[in-house]
């Protein structure tokens, strides 16, 4: 837990960013009844019963210090998919980086394995080389601040139904360029000494 509030102390470096990675899963939904759109004192009015139309996965890569986030949308969320969403950070948002310090909890995907199982080993070893990994410690996970993005990104985006993968992409595109744009970010306050008082009975006892 103290690692992980460490790296929350670090000042801004433009050649090791720091990077918080949390993934979760969304249902497609279809309408059985289309909605009535609101109208002057008249809300909106959503019929509940609907029809699944399928599951996507969502990465969230939140780099709290520079008020950015990117979403990555897949079909699945096995170790490929973790794999191709590291060569995403890599080569496409931080190719410039000399490291990239990560912060994700310890799912069994979340490992460099994962990035043998998906790629020939000179890419694999490539990627890995890039990453300084920090996990969350076990039920921690309310330490990783993209799980606070998630859940801003779920109320502020995807609260209605999404029918399609498309859909899904284009709404949080949108949200993403919104969110970004505004330079909007975590307040993160939960320190090191703030565990050590609050959080006193997770210590060992010596």
């Amino acid at each position: 837990m103290e690692d992980v509030l460490d790296v929350y102390r670090r000042s801004y470096d433009l050649k090791r960013p720091v990077i918080c990675l949390d993934e979760t899963n969304r249902q497609l939904t279809l309408e059985i009844r289309p909605s009535t759109p609101a109208a002057p004192g008249s809300p909106k009015r959503v019929d509940y019963e609907y029809k699944r139309n399928g599951v996507v996965n969502l990465f969230m890569m939140f780099a709290p210090l520079e008020a950015k986030r990117y979403v990555r949308v897949s079909d699945h969320r096995k170790r490929v998919d973790f794999a191709a969403c590291i060569q995403e950070l890599v080569d496409v948002h931080y190719p410039d980086a000399e490291r990239i310090v990560l912060v994700m909890d310890n799912l069994n995907t979340h490992s460099l394995g994962s990035l043998y199982e998906a790629f020939e080993p000179a890419e694999a070893k490539r990627l890995a080389s890039k990453l300084e990994i920090h996990y969350t410690p076990k039920h921690g996970s309310w330490l990783n601040m993209a799980e606070i993005e998630i859940g801003v990104l779920s109320r502020q985006a995807l609260s209605g139904y999404v029918e399609t993968k498309a859909d899904m992409i284009s709404r949080i595109a949108a949200w993403q360029s919104d969110r970004n744009a505004a330079q909007a970010t975590v307040d993160w306050r939960f320190t090191t000494q703030d565990a050590r008082i609050r959080l006193k009975r997770l210590y060992p006892k010596i």
